[in-house]
């Protein structure tokens, strides 16, 4: 059995729970098959001949049904797997027991494996499904080797199996009522993943050689080798060029949107500001009440204005002089050398009697 590292308290404290509600103890893993023993199998109980019906039913109760699966069991994957479950599950009380062929019966039969019958062995037992592993199984079951192990049933797919001259390996098993069928899983198989595996083969070789192996490890040449190494240099360039490509787009894209943005933000501003100043000169807007105040402190301020000027000819002041003027003088009496007193206003000229005072008051002086 597989150890385990003892936990802590904690752990154990938090396990201890889940075993009271589960009502029993932990389950512990599953050992590994056992190899069948080279005599065959022993046992006290007489071993009685058994129907599929019987088996069904779960009888004879003092013993398990033996079940036998046998195959080549290469690249151990999971149709492998279901197919072992399936003859597991057969009866209420199954043991069943794996064969499976040496190398040198494959390799004559079939054809070359990826893993050699060591590793095919040591897959088997560690599958959960498997009681006992029969090590270099025959090709053909033989009623000798059915009557060494107490096989009761065979179970297999149901596809005629044509290999070494037959066109069924399994006929006379089928005719002796002790076959039991089995379901392939479709899409998966070791012809599958070896098909995979050459199809990239040169995916493959580029991995391992970057990995550490040598050419001669892999089987290749000298030649390939090196064209496969520049082939990672030349994959290597690619990559870095292309992240950098990436970064730049990134980068390209993160400004593009923050100038998006920034034009986004000042079309919405710009739009505010303009709004703003249309509704000024509205009806209700800022400019028109600076107009009507203007206007009420002008029509407030018009009974202080300074007063109008008095009409033209109006005397302005009252005459400087005390004494009356003197009569108008005849034309004939009138001194040509004082043409100031006889001259008429031109027209729009102010007719001021202070003027004309002064004016004969200085001819009187003259004379």
């Amino acid at each position: 059995m597989v150890g385990r590292r003892r936990g802590s308290r904690a752990t154990r404290g938090s396990q201890q729970p889940q075993q009271q509600r589960t009502g029993g103890p932990r389950k512990s893993l599953r050992e590994p098959a056992l190899f069948a023993k080279e005599a065959g199998y022993e046992s006290e109980v007489p071993h009685e001949k058994l129907t599929i019906a019987q088996a069904k039913r779960g009888t004879p109760a003092i013993r398990p049904v033996r079940v036998y699966a046998d195959g080549i069991f290469d690249l151990f994957h999971s149709g492998h797997a279901r197919a072992l479950m399936q003859a597991k599950n057969l009866f209420p009380n199954t043991h069943l027991i794996v064969g499976v062929c040496s190398d040198e019966l494959t390799h004559r039969y079939k054809g070359y494996t990826v893993m050699t019958e060591s590793e095919r062995y040591e897959a088997l037992i560690h599958c959960r499904y498997v009681d006992e592993v029969v090590r270099d199984a025959p090709w053909t079951l033989s009623p000798d080797f059915l009557k060494k192990h107490k096989i009761d049933f065979v179970a297999h797919d149901d596809i005629p199996y044509t290999s070494a001259g037959s066109e069924d390996v399994y006929k006379h098993i089928k005719g002796a009522g002790m076959f039991v069928a089995t379901q392939r899983t479709d899409g998966i198989s070791t012809s599958d993943l070896i098909t995979r595996i050459v199809r990239d083969y040169d995916l493959y070789v580029r991995r391992n050689l970057q990995r550490g192996y040598t050419a001669s490890d892999l089987n290749v040449s000298f030649i390939r080798e090196k064209k496969i190494r520049l082939q990672n240099q030349v994959d290597r360039m690619k990559e870095t060029v292309k992240t950098v490509e990436e970064k730049s787009k990134h980068f390209v894209h993160s400004v593009e949107e923050k100038s998006q943005d920034l034009i986004h933000k000042w079309e919405e501003k710009s739009r505010e500001f303009i709004s703003n100043f249309l509704e000024s000169f509205g009806p209700g807007g800022a400019w028109h009440v600076i107009q009507e105040k203007s206007g009420r402190m002008l029509q407030a301020l018009s009974p202080y204005a300074s007063p109008v000027a008095s009409p033209r000819g109006s005397p302005s002041s009252s005459p400087t002089r005390g004494r009356s003027p003197s009569p108008p003088s005849s034309p004939s009496s009138q001194s040509p050398r004082s043409p100031r007193s006889s001259a008429t206003y031109p027209k729009g000229a102010s007719a001021h009697p202070s003027t004309s005072l002064s004016s004969t008051s200085e001819g009187d002086d003259d004379e």
